[in-house]
């Protein structure tokens, strides 16, 4: 850098600095501290505006940080989420940080969340507490806002009921989503694309005449416009897989944060921040509540609640998502092969927001798992056809009520000249051998078991239930060690891509009380309802339907289905 070029830059530097002071804010930069449980304090970084940089610092620290959140404090992206656990102090971390950035430069917040009937269930006194805590100086809390300098500092709004307003928000620099996992998919379209940098005065900078001399307030402006990316932060301890935010936000980079705890691109700062990253848990009073919840609730609950994982189970579940984890490989660690039949079978849906889905076994091991979210309903039969001739099945079938009743000759036609078994499934039917015994024991009469007629109402809670009684079975010899017929069992390949959708539409599905005793499900129009608002488990009906029929030949080599529970093992 020559003279003149360091006598511009310093002359730049005094103009920002008087901006800066008019505006009523602190010249000096936060300092922010970092802190590792395991080591304590590590070091502090400071803003330095001369280079534009975040730089080490000696002074005296005004917000200390767990060391995970260190990438949060320095991020230029767009989104940047922070997601995980209780006890983690993600959103303390989040509003310090936010409080920092208004403190230093005055840039406005918007803390949202989805539901806010009043102020009382926003962030409104965590910063509240944040600011007395720091002893932060010029803020003045407000009923409904907090100001610094007389200047507004941080608003707050729900969503849910204005889900337009959002469109009509000005001057904000950040965005904090606050238990973002309750984010609708209507909020989620109104947020993310109203959040943008205001434009500069005149024209865009790439079409200003070079020769042309700014004024002053229009350089201060670029200088701070520059300066401030406008930036979104999300907070959650995520719900299902299946929710809006979760979709979105993680489940398109889950392998990276399985193994790193962390995603960035250019667009995405996420970071997966749990109790273990807080070096002030300690001092929180939750960890016997946590030791409490370690030894007491089931192991998938325990994990959602301090660890973050996905919470993909409702209140009366036909699956437990402890049953399902169990079985993921569940043939390797028993130490039992695929063998038999491979059978395949298909979910159809038309146009419109249901995908198709696919599934494929191996004996009782379920090798694959796809779904197609274009084409019509013939378009998705073909797909699958295709699909399970690559795959060589022994047997396919599709659900033929509804979008699946008239693929019959179509399939005819994708399959001919395949020794391939043909079956149709129709979920709403009386149950497959109504006469027979529903899991048979020795241990008593025949006449005092439950008879298949007894038990379900229609063939979809029958094939549900045997679904439901082979991951149970697995999950018991892996857990509890209690062996059981590895043909009665399954296994969930991990190489399945789609397996946490899977493993989220198999532990979302609640059972349908009956008033005669007999067990179903709720219909997938019932499930979309204001009461559950559960997507079509077009996998788990597709992974469900394979264990319907197995391969049964005879001599003149006609294929014949066969229900299941009408084969006698020998």
């Amino acid at each position: 850098m020559n003279a003149e070029e360091q006598f511009i830059e310093a002359e730049l530097e005094l103009r920002y600095t008087s901006e800066l002071k008019d505006r009523g804010i602190i010249r000096d930069s936060t300092v922010y501290g970092f802190v590792c449980p395991e080591k304590g304090f590590l070091h502090s970084i400071v803003y330095d505006r001369s280079s534009a940089t975040w730089v080490e610092s000696q002074e005296k620290v005004q917000i200390y940080l767990a060391k995970i959140m260190e990438r949060v404090v320095t991020s230029t992206k767009r989104f940047n989420v922070v997601y995980g656990g209780r006890g983690s102090g993600k959103s303390i971390g989040v509003g310090d940080i936010v409080l920092g950035d208004n403190r230093d430069n005055g840039h406005k917040t918007y803390c949202l969340r989805e539901y806010q009937s009043s102020i009382r269930n926003s962030v409104h006194s965590l910063l509240k507490e944040e600011i007395e805590r720091l002893e932060f100086t010029g803020f003045e809390v407000l009923n409904h806002a907090i100001s610094n300098n007389e200047k507004g500092a941080f608003e707050f709004a729900g969503l849910a009921r204005s889900t337009d307003s959002i469109k009509s928000a000005h001057g904000f620099t950040n965005f904090w989503m606050e238990e973002s996992q309750t984010t609708s998919a209507d909020s989620l379209r109104a947020l993310t694309p109203t959040v943008r940098a205001k434009p500069n005065k005149g024209l865009p900078l790439q079409f200003k005449p070079k020769d042309e001399e700014p004024s002053l307030k229009e350089e201060i402006s670029d200088i701070l416009s520059s300066t401030a990316p406008v930036k979104m932060y999300f907070v959650a301890n995520p719900g299902s897989s299946e929710d809006p935010f979760s979709k979105r936000f993680l489940m398109p980079y889950m392998s990276e944060l399985e193994a790193n705890g962390i995603f960035e691109d250019t667009l995405h700062l996420i970071l997966r921040v749990n109790y273990t990253d807080n070096p002030w848990f300690g001092e929180s009073g939750l960890e016997d509540e946590r030791l409490w919840d370690e030894a007491n609730l089931p192991q998938a609950m325990y994990d959602h609640v301090w660890l973050g994982h996905f919470n993909d189970s409702v209140d009366s579940a036909l699956v437990m998502a402890e049953w399902f984890d169990a079985c993921v490989d569940s043939h390797i660690r028993l130490g039992w092969e695929p063998r038999g039949a491979k059978v395949a079978s298909h979910d159809p849906s038309d146009r419109g927001p249901d995908s198709k889905g696919y599934a494929m076994r191996h004996g009782s091991v379920v090798m694959d798992i796809q779904e197609k979210i274009d084409g019509d309903v013939n378009e998705g039969g073909h797909w699958a056809a295709n699909l399970a001739i690559e795959h060589g099945v022994d047997a396919f079938s599709w659900d033929g009520n509804g979008m699946g009743a008239g693929l019959g000759e179509q399939m005819a036609k994708d399959f001919s000249g395949k020794a391939v078994q043909l079956s149709v499934f129709n979920a709403a039917e009386s149950p497959d051998n109504p006469d027979s015994i529903y899991k048979p024991s020795l241990a008593n009469p025949v006449h005092h078991q439950q008879k298949i007629k007894d038990t379900f109402r229609n063939k979809r809670g029958q094939y549900a239930w045997e679904f439901r009684d082979r991951i149970y079975r697995t999950y018991r010899w892996v857990v509890f060690g209690e062996f059981a017929d590895p043909d009665l069992c399954i296994s969930f390949s991990s190489d399945i891509a789609l397996l946490p959708k899977l493993r989220a539409e198999t532990c979302r599905l609640p059972i349908k009380p009956n008033s005669n005793g007999l067990n179903e499900l709720y219909t997938k129009q019932e499930m979309k309802g204001s009461r559950f608002r559960i997507t079509s488990p077009n996998l788990f009906d597709s992974a469900m339907q394979t264990f319907r029929h197995i391969p049964a030949y005879n001599h003149t080599n006609v294929h014949i289905p066969l229900p299941i529970s009408t084969i006698h093992r020998r």
